[in-house]
């Protein structure tokens, strides 16, 4: 399976038709997964943890939108066996039987898979770490052998602070910096540099302030051996709000 790295957008991604076609053509080109892991900028949580394999709410982890947004269903099939085959690859992993998706995990999911008939398992980010995250990805790596689609679900570039809602002018200067340089980085391969992101990409301090939404590449980039002579491409781009909305598939 390849690996994916997306930027997942808010709840109101579901009136974003744009963006909502661009995810369901992306996922129609992709092998049917036989489970999805996710790994979400909305879970962070040490030591590392596995979402519940059970029936639970969604988690609506988010403020001051209209009511529907907190009706959305996404009723996939628990993933018992996804979970215990990250048991065997990464030590120490802890299951959460109460922690449902957030929505990092299903606001895309159910663009990408609406009829919600594969298993799918969340991650948590145990540290905001490159390096760490890094590894981790390569311990997961061998999950792609069994079907298994891997999704790190952030945004690449995020400063909500720095948002420009409900305009078309063209995106601020310094999220197209990061966005160039990112994509330049990883259709080279360039592992080393985007590891070191923080020192060696432009405007990083204000296209991500806090780094827990860019932190999910490191997994996609460990999982997917992005620096090997695999194809790295991005699927989407453009901007929401003056955010890069870049999304990248590794194979």
């Amino acid at each position: 399976m390849p690996v994916l790295y997306l930027s997942h957008g808010a709840p109101p991604l579901a009136d974003d038709a744009v963006w909502a076609g661009q995810l369901a053509r992306w996922s129609a080109g992709l092998p049917r997964p036989e489970s999805i892991l996710m790994v979400s900028a909305h879970w962070e949580e040490a030591p590392i943890s596995v979402s519940a394999t059970r029936p639970v709410p969604l988690v609506y982890d988010f403020w001051g939108f209209e009511r529907r947004y907190y009706e959305v269903r996404y009723d996939a099939p628990a993933a018992p066996g996804l979970a215990e085959d990250v048991r065997k690859l990464v030590p120490d992993v802890r299951q959460d039987q109460d922690r449902g998706l957030d929505r990092g995990a299903y606001v895309p999911l159910v663009e990408m898979y609406p009829e919600a008939d594969i298993p799918v398992l969340q991650l948590s980010m145990p540290t905001l770490e490159p390096e760490r995250l890094f590894e981790l990805g390569r311990r997961l790596a061998p999950l792609r052998d069994r079907g298994v689609l891997i999704i790190g679900s952030g945004f690449t570039t995020h400063n909500l602070r720095e948002m420009r809602p409900g305009t078309d002018a063209p995106p601020p200067a310094w999220s197209a910096e990061f966005d160039e340089w990112t994509d330049r980085a990883v259709r080279d391969g360039d592992v080393d540099a985007l590891l070191d992101f923080q020192a060696k990409a432009p405007a990083a301090r204000i296209a991500h302030p806090r780094t827990e939404h860019f932190a999910p590449l490191f997994v996609a980039l460990g999982a997917a051996d992005a620096g090997g002579d695999g194809e790295r491409r991005a699927v989407i781009d453009g901007y929401w709000y003056g955010l890069a909305k870049r999304s990248f598939q590794f194979s």
